[in-house]
């Protein structure tokens, strides 16, 4: 096969079928093939046949691009996965201890680094909004039932605003429902 073979192209393997190359290394191509997954086969494989690009492309199909699967991922991962949002703590409480002092003297407080509880409250926060996007994406559910469930997520956010003074941006803050006097 020709070494101008470049991740992207298509390729035709004897025995796996047409696979498309994911990576060029020194010795092997990781080639991916629709039935097999991602295999490493040798440069030295003969019988690899790599197809024109006029055949590489089905009739109608759009070419994309390493920037637009990338950002696509991004969206889904953001939309769908339970991976939590950097939200910093606010300087003044960096290093601070959040102390728990109950009623009878008798007893210990119970300290807790702040960095500790704010955490715990970004956890919340984060875990709210898949909540809220797996409420929106649920095709089950009617939209009276959508909305109803949405009015509760928002409730909870209004329990939360306490915690506003945490977070370093208000970009980050926990908003409830609107009053009628207040803009959007």
């Amino acid at each position: 096969m020709e070494t101008t073979a470049r991740a992207g192209m298509i390729i035709k393997h004897p025995l796996y079928g047409k696979g498309t190359i994911v990576k060029v290394d020194t010795t092997f191509y990781t080639i991916h093939f629709p039935n097999r997954g991602n295999m490493d086969i040798s440069k030295r494989t003969e019988d690899l046949e790599l197809l024109e690009p006029e055949e590489e492309k089905q009739e109608g199909a759009e070419e994309i691009t390493m920037s637009q699967v990338e950002k696509t991922l991004r969206r889904l991962l953001t939309e769908y996965s339970d991976i939590q949002h950097i939200a910093p703590l606010a300087e003044k409480w960096q290093g601070g201890t959040l102390i728990f002092q109950p009623a009878d003297t008798s007893l210990k407080p119970k300290e807790v680094p702040i960095e500790t509880f704010f955490h715990k409250i970004v956890m919340v926060r984060d875990r709210l909004r898949v909540m809220e996007q797996q409420i929106n994406s649920n095709t089950k559910l009617s939209d009276a039932d959508k909305v109803d469930m949405q009015q509760y997520i928002t409730r909870i956010y209004g329990s939360l605003t306490t915690f506003n003074v945490l977070f370093k941006e208000s970009t980050h803050y926990f908003v409830g429902e609107k009053k009628n006097n207040e803009k959007d």
